[in-house]
């Protein structure tokens, strides 16, 4: 199964990955809290990655809530009653699920039941509950899979190895990143200065700076801001923009208060004709077909 919502900047996203495994995507870029709700059976176990942002769990009909604040986790798993996900998406939130039930997961960690508290044989039938912060590594995986831009007719195995990536980070007991696969990571200071690298280049998509600016800019070398870019974004720099810069032009265009040149304008394109074939490229038609689409 693999349904799709979207609404403007709003997305839920549900993807089933393997036999009682399914990932989650919740990505809300607009001003209101986005509201989603879904059955889940007391035999998984929930995963709650909050990459940005914050979002609100509500329990029991709302009588009782929790909020999960940006860069950390939850755990939840109750085998004696169901845990409905009825969730408040706060405003500029991403947030990733990873639902899986127990008997997969025994499947998966059987031989590390002896660390994981809630495996041993005296707690698996008691509920468990675990908060913490996301590690860079697990930062790493949880924005390769809101990022994926991949063909979709590899989908369901990327996100199959991701979710197993992401698990294993999850329980490893030193939470080292891998240094020789990701030399960047051993200080946690530049996965900020990449994530304030994209934020400089969203925020100047018009006239974003070149490479070596930007890299001057973050305090990071250029070949440290390309690999770590890669590794956190799964792009490089400026496919990363492009890709944004067209949805940005794709929402203008629906909300119906800019002609094509306008929209063009406004994510940097100086000539139409650039825009338009950039556009094209992108959706596989042109900018004023798409508004003729619309209605």
């Amino acid at each position: 199964m693999n349904n799709q919502k979207n609404v403007a900047t709003r997305s839920y996203n549900e993807t089933k990955v393997d036999d009682d495994v399914f990932v989650l995507t919740f990505h809300n870029e607009t001003t209101d809290s986005q509201q989603v709700t879904r059955e889940i059976g007391s035999n998984f176990i929930q995963f709650h990655f909050s990459i940005k942002g914050s979002s609100t769990f509500n329990f029991n009909e709302g009588r009782y809530s929790l909020e999960v604040l940006e860069e950390n986790s939850l755990l939840l798993y109750n085998p004696q009653r169901e845990l409905p996900i009825d969730l408040e998406v706060k405003p500029n939130s991403w947030l990733i699920t990873v639902l899986i039930s127990i008997k997969k997961f025994h499947g998966l960690f059987s031989q590390e039941a002896d660390y994981i508290t809630f495996l041993s044989d005296d707690n698996r039938d008691k509920k468990y509950y675990k908060d913490g912060k996301i590690s860079p590594s697990m930062a790493i995986v949880l924005n390769q899979l809101i990022h994926f831009n991949l063909n979709q007719s590899i989908k369901h195995i990327y996100f199959k190895g991701k979710t197993l990536e992401l698990l294993s980070l999850y329980f490893n007991r030193n939470e080292e990143a891998d240094i020789e696969q990701c030399p960047f990571l051993v200080d946690e200071t530049n996965v900020i200065k990449i994530r304030r690298a994209k934020d400089i280049i969203i925020s100047r998509m018009a006239e974003p700076p070149s490479l070596q600016e930007l890299s001057d800019e973050i305090g990071l070398s250029l070949k440290k801001l390309k690999e770590g870019f890669k590794q956190i974004y799964g792009d490089t720099v400026f496919s990363f923009l492009l890709d944004y810069k067209m949805e940005v032009a794709r929402k203008l265009l629906e909300s119906g208060d800019h002609n094509v040149n306008e929209v063009g304008l406004k994510v940097g394109y100086s000539t139409s004709s650039h825009f338009i074939a950039a556009f094209k490229k992108k959706y596989g038609t042109t900018p004023k077909k798409y508004l003729q689409s619309l209605g």
